[in-house]
């Protein structure tokens, strides 16, 4: 039997529920910003459909015109998110009856290296998991 990979991004992953999007743009969600990244999250009671923590990713057309330009965007918070997420996992394992759900929402007008978006996405990772960790 293959063990999966822990570097792996499911599809389960992903957050794509209309009823879960609403649910953590409603207001009642954390947020917190390191430039270029904004981050919204908010913990919700478990369901088995979905991963203990399933992210979304938004880069305005406001922002950049081109596609392109947002899809490589996206790329980089995945990858970067997709490399560090085992900063949650620790945390996640404490509470299993609570599945996180996180939206990270590019600010700023500009692209940035893969090494700055993954330092910002790491960063407020860690500051997610501390929040947690006080519950």
């Amino acid at each position: 039997m293959e063990q999966a990979h822990p570097f792996k991004f499911k599809k389960s992953e992903r957050l794509c529920s209309k009823r879960l999007i609403d649910d953590l743009f409603d207001g009642k969600g954390k947020s917190m910003s390191v430039f270029p990244i904004r981050v919204v999250y908010k913990v919700i009671p478990k369901e088995e459909h979905i991963a203990p923590t399933s992210i979304l990713i938004s880069v305005s057309k406001r922002r950049f015109k081109r596609a392109v330009k947002r899809n490589q965007v996206k790329r980089q918070i995945r990858e970067a998110y997709r490399m560090n997420k085992d900063l949650l996992s620790d945390v996640l394992t404490e509470h299993p009856e609570e599945n996180l759900l996180i939206g990270f929402l590019w600010l700023s007008d500009k692209l940035y290296s893969s090494k700055e978006v993954e330092s910002c996405v790491r960063q407020l990772l860690g500051r997610i998991a501390g929040h947690l960790n006080e519950k």
